[in-house]
């Protein structure tokens, strides 16, 4: 009998050892992490996981750029109208709530690829 199977040779069943403390959270990770190195020689899986890296990238580089867009409109309206004006105060608001869209959109993806994509599909 091994650590890892509790039938002995003859066919019963040995009592299961279980950890407690701190000394059950490192086998629960060994488990997890063995469970993980099996995953990963999944061809499907490493595919899945490819296209969720670029997915994200290309997420992450487009809120990069709201958010580089959003500065540049800061910028304009601070040099063009630096006392406070309805305009000014609209144009950045608008700014930020396109970067704020992007974040949710990015939020979602995430949410959607984490759990929905378990139940859906």
């Amino acid at each position: 009998m091994d650590a890892k199977n509790t039938t002995s040779r003859n066919g019963t069943a040995a009592p299961v050892h279980k950890h407690r403390g701190i000394r059950h959270l490192f086998a629960a990770a060994s488990y997890s992490f063995g469970g993980a190195k099996r995953l990963i020689g999944e061809a499907a899986f490493r595919h899945e996981l490819i296209a969720f890296a670029v997915a994200m990238a290309i997420l992450f580089l487009l809120m990069m750029a709201f958010e580089a867009i959003n500065t540049a409109i800061e910028e304009i309206v601070d040099r063009v109208s630096p006392e406070i004006s309805e305009m000014g105060r609209n144009a950045k608001d608008l700014g930020s709530f396109a970067c704020l869209c992007l974040i949710l959109a990015n939020a979602a993806y995430a949410l959607y690829v984490i759990f929905l994509a378990r139940f859906l599909g």
